[in-house]
């Protein structure tokens, strides 16, 4: 297994050894993505605590409410879990991202600190605009589903730019060539690279991951563990 890999934990743990130390009372919230559950952040979750951190990795029904009524259910969640915190940071995977963007612009977490989103579809997806209107799709995805397309009137493309410190890390693989055929340019099976930025953002890396499991690469996690730190990657 990844997390059990003893190469994985040499480098995990020379990684804590060399990272500053994390100052008291600061908090990661892990959020996954649509139709996934907090069980896809777990190894993510895992290193965060190595290094230091307090975590909340935190489900929510995503596949059974729209994108308001699921950032207004995380949002007191998160601020009944950091009540003692003096930083809420945030590690987004997919419509996690999207959620923050949701809060902050409508009621912000007065005491949000960094925020890492992983393939966000900031801009959309252009898997939404082709085949969100089928009913496979529609059930196993949900009304927020329907929120992700690139139309400039869609939810996402409503959404203002951000205002806190986020650092957007997406990949360029794919493991479903399908959907590849239906996205512009390079793409990680489900966002375009280009479409996961936002105006506002602090940092922006590529990297050679598939949207269904960047928050597992060994890779993605160091860098969410060096921007947490150093708002940088």
């Amino acid at each position: 297994m990844f997390n059990t890999s003893g190469k994985f934990i040499l480098a995990l743990h020379f990684l804590i050894m060399t990272t500053p130390t994390v100052p008291a009372q600061e908090i990661v919230v892990l959020l996954h993505g649509l139709a996934r559950t907090a069980a896809s952040m777990q190894q993510m979750a895992d290193a965060l605590e190595s290094a230091g951190y307090r975590v909340l990795n935190l489900g929510y029904d995503s596949r059974h409410q729209p994108i308001e009524s699921l950032a207004r259910d995380v949002r007191a969640r998160i601020l009944a879990a950091s009540a003692d915190a003096d930083k809420v940071h945030c590690v987004t995977h997919s419509m996690g991202g999207i959620l923050v963007r949701q809060i902050q612009a409508s009621d912000p977490i007065p005491k949000l600190g960094r925020v890492v989103m992983l393939s966000p579809p900031n801009q959309g997806s252009e898997l939404v605009d082709r085949i969100g209107h089928w009913w496979i799709f529609r059930k196993i995805n949900g009304p927020a589903g329907q929120q992700l397309g690139t139309a400039a009137g869609s939810f996402v493309n409503q959404l203002p730019p951000v205002d806190f410190v986020c650092g957007i890390l997406t990949g360029d693989r794919s493991i479903n060539w399908i959907n590849s055929l239906m996205i512009s340019g390079p793409d990680d099976g489900k966002v375009a690279v280009a479409r996961a930025t936002v105006p506002g953002m602090t940092a922006y890396k590529v990297v050679h991951a598939t949207h269904p499991f960047i928050m597992q690469k060994k890779s993605v996690i160091r860098d969410t563990l060096h921007f947490l730190q150093t708002v940088q990657f």
